[in-house]
């Protein structure tokens, strides 16, 4: 994926940033929560949407906090695939 297209699909994530981890560029958010069962709750649904698409991310949860990380393994990068996943998972967290 080349600059221009990150550009423009990070446009439809803004709250999303792109990192480098190990190397590999990543998309990351961290979400915030009133205690630790409204974040597990979300890390559980994000989880499942990831599942039905075959699409596993990295999930940090913490009390009050669950950060999502979203890269292809296979590329050993980011695919369009991550940014529709990212929407997702804001979706899910305007939804609860």
């Amino acid at each position: 994926m080349g600059e221009d297209e990150r550009a423009l699909l990070s446009a439809d994530v803004p709250e999303w940033e792109v990192i480098e981890r190990n190397g590999i560029p990543r998309l990351r958010r961290s979400y915030r929560f009133s205690g630790f069962g409204d974040a597990l709750e979300f890390a559980y649904a994000v989880g499942r949407a990831a599942d039905e698409q075959d699409h596993h991310p990295r999930i940090v949860l913490q009390w009050g906090k669950v950060t999502v990380d979203w890269h292809t393994h296979a590329i050993g990068g980011l695919h369009r695939n991550d940014y529709v996943m990212a929407a997702k998972c804001d979706d899910l967290y305007t939804a609860r």
